[in-house]
């Protein structure tokens, strides 16, 4: 019965993993005041199963398009840009809201901006797709937004939930898993902050493949682990940490990127968001550390028994996104 139910697990993970993993990122929404009282729109739509999720933006019945949108595809996703009158309501004050049949597959980070510098920031969940636009009303701090947008990716980001599951599966002594998960952090750290500031650029299909290379390289380890011969990662786990973290970096900063970051708070933001992977991160470990806990203490032989499960589906789901990555650049 436990091994059935671990199988059946498992099966439910890669089918969801499959379909998952960096698939959905936030859809994004500008709103810009021009010179001459019209507002340019930017919005950004990812794509849900090899497509545009079909889903619009709603403004006040009193707004016209003065353009039709012009949209261009970047790959995951799609860009629109038209401009808008706004009639007799302005930003300020405005009612915005996200329709269509899909509305609840994402949230949406909709940032506004005056001709006189002034800037708001809000997210549209599905259970709220709507909210007011309010510049003199106590501003929103950028704090919760990025964190918790850094939090859903690294939930939702199941490849660099397996390499994390990988580390923690090969490093057992605790003291040294914590000092190979913070080399990790700093690792990718550095990576995000040099893509996201536009210091170095990184073609994203190549670095998520090579990221999902990393999976593989783990839980061939895992595999192939021998108590008498230590693998690389079991003998230098930070180096290994470090190595991949790196690159693990720069898939972040493109999940950053397909969410943008506000130009007078592009600081704050990328601390806030490396913030939300971190605790996603650190609650992930936890999970796992409690679960094998758990499960050691009902019974030894539980974790002996899923132990091959994990590496194997672990290395198969890895090794179909590595090839999936390669023929998408190929074909792109």
């Amino acid at each position: 019965m436990i091994r059935r139910l671990i199988l059946h697990t498992l099966a439910l993970f890669f089918v969801v993993g499959t379909l998952a993993a960096h698939e959905m990122q936030p859809a994004f929404l500008q709103l810009k005041e021009t010179p001459e009282g019209s507002i340019d729109i930017t919005w950004k739509v990812p794509f849900y199963k090899g497509r545009p999720l079909p889903i619009v933006p709603v403004f006040p019945e009193s707004w016209e398009n003065l353009s039709e949108p012009n949209t261009t595809p970047l790959g995951n996703a799609t860009l629109s840009r038209w401009r808008i009158k706004p009639g007799d309501q302005s930003i300020d004050g405005a009612k915005v809201g996200i329709d269509g049949p899909r509305s609840r597959l994402t949230d949406v980070l909709v940032r506004s901006s005056l001709i006189d510098g002034r800037s708001q920031t809000n997210i549209l969940r599905p259970e709220s797709p709507a909210t007011t636009i309010l510049f003199d009303a106590e501003p929103k701090t950028l704090l919760w937004d990025y964190i918790i947008i850094g939090i859903e990716h690294i939930l939702i980001g199941f490849d660099h939930l397996l390499f994390v599951l990988c580390l923690v599966l090969i490093v057992r002594d605790r003291w040294t898993l914590i000092k190979t998960i913070t080399a990790f952090t700093l690792a990718h750290s550095v990576t995000l902050g040099i893509a996201t500031l536009g210091w170095m650029e990184v073609p994203g299909p190549p670095v998520e493949a090579v990221i999902a290379l990393s999976i593989i390289f783990l839980a061939r380890e895992l595999a192939l682990r021998n108590e008498h011969t230590p693998g690389l990662t079991e003998r230098y786990p930070w180096l290994v940490a470090i190595t991949f973290g790196l690159l693990h970096g720069f898939g972040f900063a493109g999940a950053l990127a397909d969410v943008g970051l506000p130009g007078d708070q592009i600081p704050i933001a990328l601390l806030n968001f490396n913030i939300g992977v971190e605790l996603g991160q650190l609650a992930f470990v936890v999970v796992i550390i409690a679960v094998t806990s758990i499960t050691a203490k009902i019974s030894p032989k539980i974790n002996q028994a899923a132990f091959k499960p994990v590496v194997y589906a672990t290395g198969i789901i890895a090794s179909f996104w590595c090839v999936e990555r390669i023929a998408g650049f190929w074909s792109a």
